[in-house]
């Protein structure tokens, strides 16, 4: 229950407005209190105005305080959720020390520092006031500005050090020419330092109001002038450059997104009527997407990859006989975890992908069979051991040590395992491993190859006679469409590492790891009466906490009809 709650704060504290959830209404209403409080202060400094409405100026001053120190206090527990850099105490140090960190502390925490430190009321008014930039964390124009800066810092570096390096040369000169003709105002080099530098803010203190008098010094304070025009303009420029082309990136950004939400959409348009019920496109080639949507197959690839649920996939991948001719899709898959999906639906059986970025056909094979039969799902799709980027190169089905440390796993096995049960089954679903087998789906619950019996030693689901009544009415009803199913005819013994060894050494629960052929997974007609029958026969046999039955409901319009796929999918 706990990690519940923290993951929905984490939700909360995304800092995101555009994502449509209720946690949002939270975002809002923070940001109200941050308004209110501003004008709190800022009432608070007409004397009518706080001599009438006192009482009420400080009621909402002690409720926003209080508001934000709880606020604060669970931002900073759940830091790790929103960004694992800050998992642990010295990450919680870390976070504290942030730009945002920083300000929610200096706003928030020193209320309470007065009562043991004679802090200026002044003073607390002003940090008040720095509540005020904690909406910069909500403003999308502040982080283009960020991002303008942050990639000219190097060009802003040199020239700044370029100026001041002149400015300091220029300064010592100014020194040793003005300090023969008045001694007694340039007396050393800081005197002479301080003056050229105070040229580049005005010298609104009046702190180095020393002209030269010597003509040499005249045209070193011209120079300085010149410098100090520089000392602005060049950053200014080199500023306004940047925040061009930001602005540029962000547009052609957005226009990606918008293909890809169009993509999204064709997905569910194309849909397919099989079992008497709607299914949304499994793929979408090339071709239909450059047809349909009078796209190029850069824009098609770009557009995948600015969104967060679509990817492209090579089927050529998984053709074995004869000359091999790339066949690009794009397919669509849920993700609401930074590893992928997981819905809690409160079955007794939980499917569980782990390879859905690898393998060709499976996000769409498991996501419908969970969908069908009621089942909790958790899918990985993001991190594969082949992937292009190093930070999500882990292995989600083969668990080494690494992958054992990548907190992106460990969330993962959360998910499957919390709350599993003697009852319960974890039911692991991914492609095959030998391509060459014809058998379309494989049962593999710990034996040796060729084991044919189900009492044997060491397996990874306690309750065989379960398994034994499962796989013969897998058999029977798979066979009546053409399917074939077997027990550890031919894959290898499951190693230790493999995530089903994994998860049987972490749980009571039964565990139990089905194999399906590539082919019918990608190229299968019968893929979707394979999908309505697999998701029948684990339901009949394995479920007991929720009512038996298919949950077909959502399968019953058209998909792009449907309200269900086009708020899964971000459509509405």
């Amino acid at each position: 229950m706990m990690k519940k709650f923290k993951q929905e704060l984490a939700r909360v504290f995304d800092d995101n407005l555009r994502t449509k959830q209720w946690q949002n209404w939270v975002d809002y209403a923070i940001i109200g209190l941050i308004i209110i409080s501003t004008v709190e202060v800022f009432l608070s400094t007409f004397d009518s105005v706080a001599s009438r409405y006192g009482e009420w100026l400080r009621a909402i001053d002690l409720f926003t305080t209080i508001f934000f120190t709880v606020e604060v206090t669970l931002r900073i527990w759940c830091a790790d959720l929103i960004d694992p850099k800050y998992k642990g105490f010295w990450g919680r140090v870390r976070y504290c020390f942030s730009f945002y960190g920083l300000i929610d502390i200096l706003s928030t925490y020193t209320f309470y520092i007065a009562f043991l430190l004679p802090i200026p009321y002044s003073l607390l008014k002003a940090l008040r006031i720095a509540r005020l930039m904690r909406v910069f964390r909500y403003l999308k124009a502040f982080r283009i500005l960020s991002k303008a800066i942050s990639n000219k810092s190097r060009e802003l570096l040199v020239s700044l050090e370029f100026l001041a390096i002149v400015t300091l040369i220029l300064s010592f000169i100014l020194y040793f020419v003005e300090h023969e003709a008045q001694p007694e105002v340039y007396e050393n080099g800081w005197t002479s330092v301080v003056w050229a530098f105070a040229q580049y803010i005005g010298d609104p203190g009046g702190f180095a109001d020393m002209p030269p008098v010597t003509l040499a010094g005249q045209i070193i304070a011209c120079l300085v002038g010149i410098l100090g025009i520089a000392i602005f303009a060049v950053p200014a420029g080199l500023v306004g450059s940047s925040f061009s082309d930001v602005m540029e990136e962000e547009q052609k950004k957005q226009e990606l997104k918008d293909t890809a939400v169009a993509i999204n959409e064709m997905m569910l348009v194309k849909s397919t009527r099989r079992e008497n019920m709607y299914w949304p496109a499994k793929n979408l080639s090339f071709g239909d997407l450059t047809l349909n949507l009078s796209i190029t197959e850069e824009e098609i690839i770009k557009s995948v990859a600015a969104s967060s649920n679509l990817r492209v996939k090579n089927l050529a991948a998984v053709v074995n006989d004869g000359p091999k001719t790339d066949m690009m899709v794009v397919n669509q898959f849920c993700v609401n975890e930074s590893y992928g999906c997981h819905l809690e639906r409160g079955s007794s059986v939980t499917i569980v992908n782990p390879l859905g970025l690898g393998d060709n056909g499976l996000s769409y094979f498991d996501w419908h069979i969970a969908q069908l039969g009621g089942f909790n799902y958790v899918a990985n799709e993001i991190f594969s051991r082949q992937h292009s980027e190093r930070e999500k190169r882990c292995n989600f089905y083969t668990i080494d040590d690494e992958s054992k440390e990548n907190a992106n796993f460990l969330r993962f096995a959360d998910h499957i395992l919390t709350g599993r049960g003697k009852e319960d089954w974890i039911i692991v679903i991914a492609g095959e491993q030998i391509v060459k087998n014809k058998t379309h789906m494989h049962f593999e619950f710990g034996g040796e190859t060729g084991e044919e019996r189900f009492d044997f030693e060491g397996g990874i689901a306690p309750d065989r006679d379960t398994v034994k009544k499962l796989f013969a009415d897998m058999q029977n009803t798979l066979q009546k469409i053409g399917l074939t199913v077997d027990a550890h005819k031919v894959q290898p013994k499951l190693n230790p590492q493999n995530i089903s060894r994994y998860l049987q050494s972490k749980t009571e629960a039964n565990v139990l790891l089905l194999t399906m052929s590539y082919k019918l997974m990608v190229f299968g007609k019968e893929v979707h009466s394979a999908i309505v029958n697999i998701a029948d026969v684990l339901n009949r046999n394995l479920e007991h906490n929720r009512p038996a039955g298919l949950h077909k409901d959502e399968y019953l319009v058209r998909t792009i009809d449907s309200d269900y796929w086009t708020k899964l999918y971000g459509l509405s």
